[in-house]
């Protein structure tokens, strides 16, 4: 019982040591120079073109990543973002933008001073976790396939026994209702998608490298996770789909002689990704962005006394734990809620005839 309560007393401390190093400003030794908290939060939760390991004050340790860029001017250009020397100096003609529409983008400055973006090809923080994480991802499945086909009757535990019960728990309990009797040809997307959402967003509730990246909460990944399940849905929709979109059994009036709601259907085919890519997206950003503003309550009140700075200290630890261990189950539900939500869509779009009873109608059966 004893070894119980320390094991849960560890974990709130752990979670701190954790959070703490990664959501201290460079500035905060520097007691005189205002801090924006604004652009700080903004900051960590965006993208760069390296990956930060630590950060003290003029002390600076980041993984350094391809930089690839294409110029009208000068051509093609690859070289280490490590020679941008954090954002602070130039290479080849090409700089960090500081400020302006490009901020936290590299531009080229032309001869008469004008500041262009070349095209960007660039591995950014958001890019390489996102290898990491599908990396990742597919060797622990693949390494947990091959230890479950050794001996399919025996009872996994561990890590490997939670493995198992993920795929269990989401193909039977998820997919398989969702869609129907053709469930097992959607599995393997739907189980992809699942892990692929469920450990980036783990990764990203780790600060320090190689975790710490923002990428599900990143519209461009939603983005096209999003544009995945739309198509999947709409190439692989039966006849009786389209049938209810195009000519819903609605009364007639309101589909002719103006089509009202056949275009009311076709507007919800796109509403559906686009609030898979909205729901994820915004859930995922808010929970980071909790977290730091929350810790930096810490520095907010550093000059207002040390009794409002110790008492806010302690309320932003406390919460800060609080939401860190919010963010685990977060991180699942989010990844379940995007499964689900797909799986249903495409269940919807598997809609098979009825006949007048409301029972599918068997194929070659007279209407």
């Amino acid at each position: 019982m004893k070894r119980a309560m320390k094991r849960a007393l560890c974990i709130p401390a752990v979670l701190l040591l954790m959070t703490f190093p990664a959501c201290v400003p460079a500035s905060a030794a520097a007691e005189e120079e205002a801090l924006d908290v604004k652009e700080f939060i903004a900051e960590h939760i965006g993208d760069s073109y390296e990956w930060s390991v630590v950060s003290d004050g003029d002390r600076h340790i980041a993984v350094p990543l391809p930089v690839i860029l294409y110029s009208k001017a000068t051509g093609w250009h690859l070289f280490s973002s490590s020679r941008l020397h954090h954002g602070t100096a130039s290479c080849d003609g090409f700089e960090i933008a500081r400020e302006g529409k490009y901020k936290g983008r590299i531009v080229e400055t032309d001869a008469e001073g004008n500041l262009s973006r070349p095209l960007d090809l660039s591995l950014t923080k958001n890019a390489a976790s996102l290898l990491f994480a599908s990396l990742l991802t597919v060797l622990t499945v693949l390494g947990v396939a091959r230890l479950l086909k050794r001996d399919p009757m025996r009872v996994r535990k561990g890590f490997a026994g939670m493995i198992e019960m993920l795929v269990v728990s989401i193909a039977d309990g998820v997919i398989k209702p969702s869609i129907g009797k053709d469930y097992r040809r959607y599995t393997p997307y739907l189980l992809t998608v699942f892990f692929f959402i469920f450990a980036n967003n783990l990764l990203g509730l780790i600060p320090v490298f190689p975790g710490g990246a923002n990428v599900t909460g990143n519209i461009a990944v939603t983005l096209v996770l999003a544009v995945a399940t739309f198509l999947t849905v709409n190439l692989t929709g039966t006849r009786e789909y389209y049938r209810e979109i195009l000519w819903p059994d609605v009364p007639l009036w309101l589909k002719v002689p103006f089509p009202l709601m056949p275009l009311v259907e076709i507007v919800g085919m796109f509403t559906k990704p686009f609030a898979l890519m909205i729901r994820l997206f915004a859930n995922m950003m808010a929970g980071h962005s909790i977290v730091l503003g929350l810790t930096m309550l810490i520095f907010i009140t550093a000059g207002m006394g040390m009794a409002i700075n110790a008492s806010m200290t302690l309320v932003s630890v406390i919460f800060t734990v609080f939401i860190d261990l919010l963010e685990f189950l977060i991180a699942y539900i989010q990844a379940y809620v995007f499964t689900l939500l797909s799986a249903i869509y495409i269940g919807l779009a598997r809609e098979e005839p009825r006949d007048g009873r409301g029972k599918v109608r068997e194929s070659g059966q007279a209407a």
